[in-house]
Order: C-alpha cells, then structure tokens, then sequence
C-alpha cells in the first residue's frame, strides 16, 4: 500500500515537471538585443529653444532642441529608435495578439514627454496637458486616420492605434512650433529606444532566426557605420542579426557626425 502511494506521488510529480521543463524550452528559445549607439565626433550641446508663444509660462523652463541629444560624458546618443522590420525584405514574424497597453504622451512644460513613444496595434494613447496653458497634438498618420486636436489645460483625449505604421509617426504642438515628439506603432513588440548613455536593449526576440532591424533617428539617416571598430553598410537603415539564446550583444556602434545634424 505504501509503495503505491510512492509511486502515484512520484508520477504526480513527474507530470507536473513536463509543464516547467516546457517552459524552460520555450525561454531558451528568445534571446535580446543590446545596443550602444556613439555619435563619432565631439559631442554637440543642444541649442535652446526660442519660446514665442505663452512665453511667460514656457519660459520658465530651459527648453532645448531635442533633435539630437549626445552625452557629453561618453557620446552616448539618446532617441535612437531601433525594431524589427516587417516590411518588404524584412522578417516575417507570428502574429501578435494585443496587449491593450496605455501610453501616455504628456504636454509637460511645453515640450512633450516622452519624446519617443512605442506602442502595438490595439494600444490607446493618452495624450494629456498638465500645463497651466492650452496645446494642439497633432498626430500625421499614415495608417490609422490622422488627429489633429487641441487639449485645454488639466485636460486629456485618448487616440485608438488600431493599425501599424510604417514608420515613426512625428507629432507636433501646432501652437508650440518647437514641441515635437514621435510615435512607433508597430504589430509586435520587438522595439526599443536609446537612453541616456546610447543604450537600448530589445527583449524576448524569436532565437534561432536571423532577423531584420530597422534603426531610425530623426536627425539624418544611420546608413554608414562603426561596429566595435569595424566599418558597415547598414544600407536602407536596415542590418541583420543571426539571434541567438541569450544576450546578443552587439555591441558599440558608432554614427559619423556628419550623419546626424541638428538644424
């Protein structure tokens, strides 16, 4: 009787093991992306914005020109939106249920934040206004049909993503000619922006698989390169990665200054 019982608590035990030995098949099957990006120059300081609209309330920050932000301390290049492209010649990858995420673009200071907002299709953006004074958002779509709205102050309006855009989608202040921010919409969640320091690190990718990414920063194109020394063609943007389980790191690349000009 005893040795029954010890025998039906080690199938037991078995079976319940086949579900987590599982799991742990299905995590060594993803691996992440690591990217450093360096601006190949002395950094640039970002140029102050001339406030000419509501100057005695956004004159009250130190508004800069957020076009191109390098670190000073270690070139670091932040905004550097990097995603894996689905387009023509990209990856094809499963389909992705919605999350159903909620991104918030605030009107903060007169200037939006954050400046780079990544979403899935079937996300909801919140675009509020914690300022003392009024702003416009206007969103120039391409898929989804464009918004152009004002937002009274202590006030907010949601914006439905419902289809993928091909691109980063910028969003303007029409009242604040010097707001500007951009949206990624994308049909999965393989995205990632730069920091402070250039770092970017894009989770959870499919292993096994070689895989296109597309990189994207608005102030000029990141075609010509430097990869931990090593000279590269990403041509169109674009470069590939043979993804492995794990950590992928690729490493420091660096962007030629004349790449990248702030105007």
């Amino acid at each position: 009787m005893k040795t029954s019982i010890v025998s039906r608590i080690a199938l037991l035990a078995a079976l319940a093991a086949v579900p987590f030995a599982g799991q742990q098949a299905n995590a060594a099957e993803t691996g992440d992306l690591k990217i450093r990006f360096e601006y190949g120059g002395d950094a640039p300081e970002a140029p102050p914005v001339k406030v000419t609209q509501d100057a005695q309330f956004c004159g009250k920050t130190a508004l800069v020109d957020e076009r191109l932000l390098v670190n000073p301390d270690n070139k670091g290049v932040k905004n550097v939106v990097v995603y894996v492209y689905t387009g023509r010649g990209g990856s094809k990858l499963d389909k992705f249920d919605p999350v159903n995420n909620k991104h918030v673009l605030a009107n903060k200071n007169c200037r939006f934040e954050p400046h780079i907002v990544i979403a899935q299709t079937g996300d909801t953006l919140e675009v509020t206004n914690p300022d003392e004074v009024g702003h416009n958002a206007n969103l120039n779509f391409f898929s989804n049909a464009p918004q152009n709205f004002t937002i009274p102050s202590g006030q907010s309006k949601s914006v439905d993503l419902e289809k993928d855009e091909p691109a980063p989608i910028p969003v303007d202040c029409n009242i604040h000619p010097w707001m500007k921010s951009y949206l990624v919409v994308l049909d999965h969640p393989f995205a990632a922006v730069s920091d402070a320091d250039g770092e970017l690190v894009i989770r959870g990718l499919p292993a096994g698989e070689e895989l296109v990414f597309r990189v994207y920063h608005e102030a000029g194109a990141v075609n010509e390169v430097t990869v931990d020394g090593k000279k590269e063609n990403w041509k169109r943007s674009r470069f590939e990665v043979d993804v492995k389980p794990g950590m992928n790191d690729l490493g420091t690349v660096v962007i030629p200054a004349d790449a990248l000009e702030a105007k």
